[in-house]
């Protein structure tokens, strides 16, 4: 029997000085779990107008299985400039649909079932997606492998809402940059926490799997490589491999699908981590966040 997988969040549009795409880290994630082979679904939320139309549609012709109502806001957008250095600027519009997903039956059903899911910080950032998001986790079985992506994002976020999900997931994903603001947020609190950026990286993944229970911790550094953590101590390293880079977006996503997907298949840490790896350096050399992804790497 395939196990159930789910990615719950924003779903929108990335809206790029040369058009739009569409994007949501919950449907990336979902959609490549679904290529090795799992039973996956995105839930978010759309409005009632051409922009939740077209992703509807997107889904559609990819084969993902969704749940996400139509709900009286627009259609989430990102709008995406350039400043004279080139680099992106990004102005995440407010009080759109993926800020009121509703917690309805059909998520309860599917929430029973579930045996892994993956969050992150951002769609939390309004009461009734956080609320609906918290009913979800809830309502999982105890064994289920819960991940949060913590994917920060301009200042739409809190540290009670990290706590909040660190008190309840069992795996946690953080880049290097992420790992160091959530360092600042907990020392301005608990001096226990308080470290200088060099020793970050090595001395707080540790802190945090004792303080939160977390059974891995997986932490990105971009282009340097990546690190997984463990309860028994056990660190482990894995040089990014270096490819001719076609775009990065949902390349992150592509790494935690692989990396859930593997452990469910009863892979090792180890084992899902150079998958992961290799997963994501590929998606890298495509375009998009969504490409094909060739058999050997989604093999079990």
């Amino acid at each position: 029997m395939k196990k159930t997988v789910v990615g719950i969040g924003e779903a929108l549009w990335d809206c790029l000085p040369e058009g739009r795409k569409f994007g949501g880290a919950p449907t990336n994630f979902a959609f490549h779990c679904g290529q090795f082979g799992l039973q996956s679904y995105a839930i978010s939320a759309l409005g009632n107008d051409e922009l939740g139309d077209e992703i509807a549609d997107i889904c559609r012709q990819k084969g993902q299985q969704t749940i996400m109502p139509r709900v009286p806001y627009e259609t989430g957008t990102v709008q995406v400039t350039l400043d004279r250095q080139g680099i992106p600027q990004y102005e995440i519009r407010q009080d759109v649909a993926w800020d009121h997903i509703p917690y309805t039956g059909e998520m309860e059903t599917l929430a029973v079932q579930t045996n892994a899911v993956c969050w992150g910080s951002l769609a939390q950032r309004s009461p009734e997606s956080r609320q609906t998001i918290q009913r979800f986790l809830q309502a999982m079985p105890p064994n289920a492998l819960k991940v949060f992506d913590i994917n920060l994002r301009q200042t739409f976020f809190t540290l009670e809402i990290i706590e909040d999900s660190l008190n309840v997931c069992n795996v946690l994903k953080i880049n290097d940059e992420e790992l160091i603001v959530l360092a600042r947020l907990l020392g301005e609190r608990d001096k226990a926490f308080c470290l200088p950026n060099s020793e970050v990286l090595t001395q707080l993944p540790p802190q945090l799997i004792k303080a939160y229970g977390l059974d891995l911790l997986i932490l990105t550094c971009g282009a340097e490589g990546s690190y997984t953590f463990q309860q028994n101590g056990i660190c482990s390293f894995l040089k990014t491999p270096h490819v001719e880079v076609a775009d990065t977006v949902g390349a992150g996503d592509s790494f935690t699908a692989a990396i859930v997907s593997m452990l469910l298949s009863g892979a090792s840490i180890s084992e899902a981590h150079k998958r992961a790896v290799d997963v994501s350096a590929y998606v890298c050399t495509q375009h998009g966040a969504m490409p094909i992804l060739p058999e050997e790497l989604v093999r079990l």
